[in-house]
């Protein structure tokens, strides 16, 4: 017998040719990171977190979360 599981394995493509992970997209810009993911997946729904931010555990086919750590501009008040 065996089993299938419901969710995807981590970098794979069980969904349905889908990639669930996209470690090549690591220390690209987020401009270049959503091109490259709309050209793959245009319906896809990019949400930006800081790295280390609780997020909810809810599997979400058309979503894409961008872990993002670093300042790029100088932050000031105001």
């Amino acid at each position: 017998m065996s089993s299938e599981t419901s969710s995807p394995i981590k970098g794979s493509t069980a969904t349905g040719g889908n990639k669930t992970s996209r470690p090549e997209l690591v220390g690209k810009s987020m401009e270049e990171a959503t091109k490259v993911i709309l050209k793959d997946k245009p319906e896809a729904q990019i949400v930006v977190v800081s790295a280390g931010s609780p997020v909810t555990m809810d599997y979400r086919i058309d979503r894409l979360r961008l872990f993002v750590d670093t300042v790029a501009e100088i932050p000031m008040v105001g």
